[in-house]
């Protein structure tokens, strides 16, 4: 059964911390001097990428965490703490250094002329805040059964994103500064909120074995 408040969690918080609407100016700019033929190749590459990155972090996520000995409470809390330093970034207007790339990383990658992959995909899209978010809704969804509404929200949001790739460029000339970093606040106050939230839960399942013991 579709948990629909479940799924618009999921949906709510891959929007905040990727943001489509603060990441269309980033995309113009990796891309510019590009042909549209050759923005729409970049889009469609990094948005498999993302596809994949999301899947990973999905399947592989508690695997990957087990072979180095870490629980996911552990993980929920050093995640929880890792969104919220980028939800506060956001809430200043200013890039997080958690999870977007230098200017110097920009100049490389620009430079090679193929940006798709990255800094767009990796760590633009694709970052920690992103990767541990996605580990900590896998796990909640399979203790819960709402596997089915963390798939429907995902997939509703990277459909968003990937329409929001694909039509940057008449985007980009109807946004203005003061829309994105409006949008951008809004968005780290919703961060913000989910990373308060995943820091609680971890907290109070060590408080009960505290107490337990």
């Amino acid at each position: 059964m579709l948990d629909l408040a479940f799924a618009l969690k999921v949906f709510a918080a891959m929007f905040a911390i990727m943001n489509p609407i603060a990441n269309v100016p980033v995309f113009l700019s990796l891309t510019a001097g590009s042909s549209d033929a050759a923005k729409r190749r970049i889009a469609g590459v990094a948005m498999i990428g993302v596809t994949i990155g999301c899947v990973v972090s999905l399947v592989a996520g508690a695997a990957i965490l087990h072979l180095f000995g870490i629980t996911i409470n552990d993980f929920r809390l050093a995640g929880g703490l890792l969104v919220l330093l980028i939800a506060l970034d956001m809430l200043h207007g200013s890039a997080s250094a958690q999870h977007q790339p230098g200017e110097h990383e920009l100049g490389d990658a620009a430079a090679e002329q193929d940006v798709a992959v990255y800094p767009l995909t990796v760590p633009l899209l694709v970052g920690p805040g992103t990767i541990a978010t996605l580990i900590v809704f896998g796990q909640t969804a399979v203790a819960q059964q709402r596997i089915a509404s963390l798939v429907a929200g995902l997939v509703l949001f990277l459909l968003l994103l990937g329409a929001s790739m694909f039509a940057a460029p008449a985007i980009g000339h109807r946004l203005s500064p003061r829309a994105i970093a409006i949008t951008k606040r809004l968005m780290g106050m919703i961060l913000a909120a989910i990373a308060v939230e995943m820091m609680l839960a971890s907290l109070q399942v060590f408080l009960k074995g505290v107490i337990g013991s």
